[in-house]
């Protein structure tokens, strides 16, 4: 029986992210994958104008109500893109619903990058997400994402470990049990993760390919979800997952316009990754 996993994410009709990276992949790892979607966007909003967004809060409440007499179990939760506040009360709604000692609560908690919160969100919005930290099992912050949830000044450039760790141990202080830090930086030419688990700090990076490409922390994140439920370890699943990416982008082809994302379907179908 496939292993079941619940992807709270935002659609995006256009362009490689979110829903429409998590359900191929995990579907690819062999995961039965259920969809909670947060928003329905015309396309993704990085470098994309005029899009439409449907904001999905009331149904969301609906679907999780039409749930109930069902009985559905999950054996991982992976939540992404939160639409609004109430969106993240919905979602710890959600997790005392169907978050178990046996399942895992993988959360990712997208609102900012680049050393800036997204135009969309404000100040009021971070500290709704850092409510979410004690529930996950594994939390998944970029470096400007972590440095908001934390209070900590984000630096541009090469990172140290002696930063990262500070970092990561106010989340853990927060309460998050695992924390996979990405687009860590430790030297020139290199870019990857620092997983923090079992009071064991351990970094993977590999080459960084110059420019930006959208989508890639929603296929990252999937790659690891799927890992982590398959049972490897979360340092083996993050490695996995940045090598994923790698190939994903150097599957791109470089002219190609970077609004659409990356071409992880030729990564999938070259059987690589099983």
């Amino acid at each position: 029986m496939s292993k079941k996993v619940l992807a709270v994410h935002d659609i995006s009709c256009v362009g490689r992210c979110s829903l429409t990276v998590a359900l191929p992949i995990l579907s690819h790892f062999g995961l039965e994958t259920r969809v909670l979607p947060t928003v329905l966007l015309s396309t993704h909003t990085g470098g994309f104008t005029g899009f439409t967004s449907l904001d999905l809060t009331d149904e969301m409440k609906k679907i999780m109500a039409a749930w109930q007499p069902l009985d559905l179990q999950f054996d991982a939760i992976y939540s992404g893109y939160m639409a609004s506040a109430e969106q993240i009360d919905v979602l710890k709604t959600l997790i005392s619903t169907y978050k178990k000692a046996e399942n895992i609560m993988i959360i990712d908690p997208v609102m900012a990058d680049n050393g800036q919160l997204y135009q969309v969100f404000d100040a009021a919005f971070v500290d709704k997400m850092a409510e979410l930290i004690p529930f996950a099992d594994v939390l998944t912050p970029n470096i400007t994402e972590a440095c908001l949830l934390t209070g900590t000044a984000y630096e541009s450039g090469l990172h140290n470990e002696e930063w990262l760790s500070e970092i990561i141990g106010k989340l853990h202080a927060k309460g998050a049990k695992v924390v996979v830090l990405t687009g860590v930086k430790l030297e020139t030419g290199k870019i990857g993760v620092a997983v923090s688990a079992d009071k064991q700090l351990q970094i993977y990076t590999a080459e960084e390919i110059s420019g930006t490409y959208h989508g890639t922390g929603d296929i990252f994140g999937s790659v690891l979800t799927a890992g982590i439920v398959q049972g490897h370890k979360t340092f083996d699943a993050a490695k996995t997952a940045v090598d994923f990416v790698l190939a994903a982008i150097q599957s791109t082809p470089e002219m190609q316009d970077k609004r659409y994302g990356v071409e992880f379907e030729q990564v999938l179908a070259s059987g690589k990754f099983l």
